[in-house]
């Protein structure tokens, strides 16, 4: 009896505290330095450091996508078939994502210990030294197995400085946001992800509407993988310009006072499992429907539908391009009227929406397919403009990074990265075309299940931090709330 009113307590806390914060506000009077007021300058440089990273990473996830039946050829021996050589270029795709698990455990704990930004530095240059490999690898034909061989290990290097990547990101930018702006603040990163991934996909589009196949073919590809060398250096001297986030300071301190260094690691399994598990659907409808749409969508239009592979990549680029222009305004909207709403509406559209838009991408011309992909996008930005700020305020700031780069990292490995391998294979052993429907609507279920058991927390402090304001004037305003 005694144990089971323990794991009632943990799954009460667990659901319930991210809403206490503002019940003890009502009941507590606030004191001034209870208060954290965000330096704009900082949040600023906060926000561009992590927006890079992430912009950075998926710059080569677009170049990967777009030219993967390119890769395929380099890559893999020319006596297989086309359709295998793809299975095992996203083989390669995938075996990043076995990684992201250990990156995310070794990472995540750590940024608890040490800080967000020292850790996010050291996968910053990681990232960048994976990505530069692949562009220095020698092909097929120079070296023969142990090419596909090399491209999977600099694949997996990636993949473990990606664990760290997205959790810390999200992590500094909720950490140094205002309450209030959160979810602005937030849809940054996902901006990040977008113009990387636009930039690379347009970088390959380009190529491969001007260069020739056989420029292409024997040196072309490798200059978009070779981009990256710069652009870390970049990303690097940013991260090592950046303040620790204001939370965790206040944190370190507290555990410092008190002569310990932090949550037992195990405890975030014990204490916190059912916001884990919560982790893990959402980003499972988020990355399952990311991945469809940037990753697997170039190689089903050009592979399966045989539409003219330029067409196709413009198509995609075009609907970021329109993303990109609405996920600012989607941000503040989630700030105005929370995050399970627009989450919930992503959720349910998936579910409903799926079918009919892949019927146009399936059946229609070149209007109805972008249309359909169209639909797609704007069913997409529902989760990019409210994740970012929902996933961290779901942990207490002890185990934040840990447990959420944990939690992410399982479920985009298991299912978010697996998306484009799961799809090309599922489409050739059984012929039929409409598998992207009938996943993306078994996400948007799972996806709704999760929003559901989750908590409103739009506006509210992160869970154990006190408000976080962007003026003075706020912070006194708060104060004579709390007495009045």
């Amino acid at each position: 009896m005694a144990q089971r009113a323990r794991g009632r307590s943990a799954v009460h806390r667990v659901l319930v505290a991210r809403s206490a914060p503002r019940i003890k506000g009502r009941k507590k009077k606030l004191r001034y330095e209870d208060i954290t007021v965000i330096d704009r300058s900082l949040l600023k440089r906060a926000v561009g450091a992590a927006a890079l990273g992430n912009a950075m990473e998926w710059f080569d996830f677009g170049v990967y996508a777009y030219i993967a039946d390119t890769i395929a050829e380099v890559f893999f021996p020319p006596t297989i078939s086309p359709g295998v050589r793809l299975i095992g270029t996203f083989g390669a795709f995938t075996a990043a994502f076995l990684m992201r698990p250990l990156g995310g455990l070794v990472f995540g704990p750590l940024g608890d210990r040490i800080g967000r930004q020292k850790v996010l530095a050291v996968t910053m240059i990681m990232m960048a030294i994976g990505t530069l490999s692949i562009g220095l690898i020698p092909s097929y034909s120079s070296i023969g197995v142990w090419s596909p061989i090399l491209l999977v290990v600099a694949r997996m290097v990636q993949g473990f400085s990606t664990g760290g990547e997205y959790g810390g990101a999200t992590t500094f930018i909720a950490e140094y946001s205002p309450d209030k702006r959160r979810g602005f603040m937030g849809s940054w990163l996902e901006f990040g992800t977008l113009s990387g991934y636009v930039l690379g996909a347009s970088v390959v589009t380009g190529m491969k509407a001007w260069v020739p196949h056989e420029t292409l073919l024997d040196w072309g590809w490798r200059v978009p993988f070779l981009v990256a060398g710069p652009l870390g250096i970049i990303g690097l001297y940013m991260r090592l310009k950046l303040e620790e986030t204001p939370a965790f300071q206040k944190h370190a301190e507290e555990s410092e006072k008190r002569g310990r260094s932090g949550e037992p690691f195990w405890k975030m399994f014990t204490d916190y499992w059912p916001a884990l598990l919560i982790c893990v659907g959402l980003v499972l409808v988020f990355n399952v429907t990311d991945y469809m749409l940037l990753s697997y969508m170039p190689t089903y239009l050009s592979e399966q539908l045989h539409l003219d592979a330029t067409h196709g990549l413009l198509l995609i680029i075009v609907v970021m391009v329109v993303m990109m222009l609405i996920i600012l305004v989607g941000g503040r909207i989630t700030d105005h009227v929370g995050r399970k709403p627009v989450m919930m509406a992503g959720c349910l559209g998936f579910f409903v929406l799926s079918w009919p838009l892949m019927l146009l991408v399936h059946d229609g011309g070149l209007v109805l397919t972008f249309l359909g992909l169209m639909g797609l996008g704007l069913l997409l930005l529902c989760f990019e403009v409210s994740m970012p700020a929902a996933l961290p305020a779901l942990f207490p700031t002890a185990i934040r990074y840990g447990a959420l780069s944990i939690a992410f990292n399982i479920s985009v490995s298991l299912f978010g990265g697996t998306t484009p391998l799961v799809m090309q294979a599922l489409i050739s052993s059984t012929g039929h075309d409409f598998w992207p429907a009938w996943y993306m609507m078994a996400a948007g279920a799972v996806g709704a299940v999760a929003v559901y058991f989750s908590r409103e927390t739009a506006n509210k402090p992160l869970w154990g931090s006190g408000p976080a304001v962007a003026t003075e004037e706020e912070a006194r305003e708060l104060v004579r709330e709390s007495k009045g």
